[in-house]
């Protein structure tokens, strides 16, 4: 069944489909969670420093609050409700990667290519999505969270 355009000119959001999605995001996120902390952990990552320590725990609120949020919204996600806490995860994300890129816990040096500097983009690349979604959802906060289609 395909999304048909609704009177409004928006499209329907199949609620079965976006809760397929939340119960993936949950479960890759708590795998995530689970390959930095447990196993293999982060320790065994040759490029990653000791430094990581330092940062592991934004990482770690970052995934947690993922994971919580997508939990409720498998049960509850009217649309403002799931805007607020896109802002909050956004904001922990984009803090995660500021401080990602202050820290910079990696070490490339044993490779011949260029990953620090990649690494950095990457970041960067975070730190402004991560920006940009926060005043997309503030937008969709403010205005009911209404979807274009």
């Amino acid at each position: 069944m395909s999304q048909q355009p609704s009177t409004t000119g928006h499209r329907t959001d199949r609620p079965a489909g976006r809760r397929a999605g939340y119960v993936i995001a949950v479960l890759v996120n708590a795998v995530l969670l689970w390959l930095i902390n447990v196993s293999p952990g982060w320790q065994t990552l040759s490029w990653i420093t000791d430094r990581f320590a330092d940062v592991v725990w934004v990482i770690n609120l970052s995934l947690i609050a993922s994971i919580v949020a997508n939990a409720i919204y498998v049960a509850y996600d009217p649309p403002r409700f799931r805007a607020a806490c896109q802002i909050v995860i956004s904001l922990i994300g984009l803090g995660a990667s500021v401080l990602l890129l202050q820290v910079f816990p990696f070490d490339f040096s044993a490779y011949t290519l260029p990953w620090a500097t990649v690494a950095r983009v990457v970041l960067v690349i975070a730190i402004v999505g991560s920006a940009i979604s926060v005043l997309v959802e503030v937008v969709r906060l403010v205005r009911g969270g209404t979807r274009r289609g």
